[in-house]
């Protein structure tokens, strides 16, 4: 694998600064790997709960709380007459994978959730964690998420990570290198899903667009702007709406 190029100090600084403070078109991949999307309820039942797992990107980092995915995925589903009780995050900016999983364990959210969706890794490739070290986490955190579903593995959305190496933050980096490591983590998290028979959505392609289309991101430059989150909703709705009806 080609070396990194190392980033000038202050521009390392920046982004360590952001990253802890807080992918041509193309259709997204929607894998459902369990062919039993039934939930056994209804949508005029007691409001159906929604778990949201991940980092800046679970969060919304620099755009509004209505503006997140989750947020905008929950509004969806009210839009089709499903009762959905308000997201409940555990997210945070910066956070890698085994910061989720500790967060996790300390808050000890009380399931089953209706759906929960986890969307984990730039923080592990940003510092350069090995991907052996990040499949195993991400194999442990899936499977802490089956449990947090009630052990139904259909009500599991994942997503994967998408690529920041075409954002203006990134401009001096080694971008081929991102994008391919991106690539590598992806292609990780998604075979972890597959093999534990969860779903799946490739949102990476979507967030390469903002290469000519600053419009898809956040004032930061960074991080994916409601538009683009707006996009990943627009999918992850009917896929969760499967199970909840």
């Amino acid at each position: 694998m080609a070396l990194i190029q190392r980033i000038p100090f202050f521009l390392s600084l920046l982004a360590t600064m952001l990253f802890s403070q807080c992918k041509n078109e193309q259709t997204p991949v929607r894998v459902n790997n369990n062919s039993n999307n039934n939930s056994g309820g209804s949508a005029n039942d007691t409001a159906r709960t929604y778990l949201a797992l991940g980092d800046s990107y679970t969060i919304g980092q620099s755009v509004g709380i209505t503006e997140r995915f989750p947020a905008q995925t929950n509004t969806l589903l009210k839009s089709t007459g499903i009762k959905m009780a308000e997201p409940r995050y555990i997210a945070t900016t910066g956070w890698r994978t085994d910061d989720l999983a500790a967060a996790i364990n300390s808050q000890n959210p009380q399931g089953p959730f209706d759906v929960v969706s986890l969307l984990i890794g730039v923080n592990d490739q940003y510092q350069l964690r090995d991907t052996n070290g990040y499949r195993e986490r991400f194999r442990q955190l899936l499977l802490k998420s089956i449990s947090l579903a009630g052990n139904k593995r259909n009500h599991v959305f994942v997503l994967s990570i998408p690529d920041y190496s075409v954002t203006p933050f990134a401009a001096f980096s080694d971008t081929a290198f991102i994008r391919i490591q991106i690539d590598q983590f992806n292609a990780i998290n998604r075979q972890v899903t597959t093999m534990e028979s969860c779903n799946y959505l490739d949102i990476t392609a979507s967030t390469r667009e903002a290469a000519y289309d600053l419009s898809l991101l956040a004032s930061d430059r960074l991080h994916p702007s409601g538009k683009e989150y707006g996009k990943w909703a627009g999918w992850l709705a009917p896929m969760m709406s499967s199970v909840l009806r």
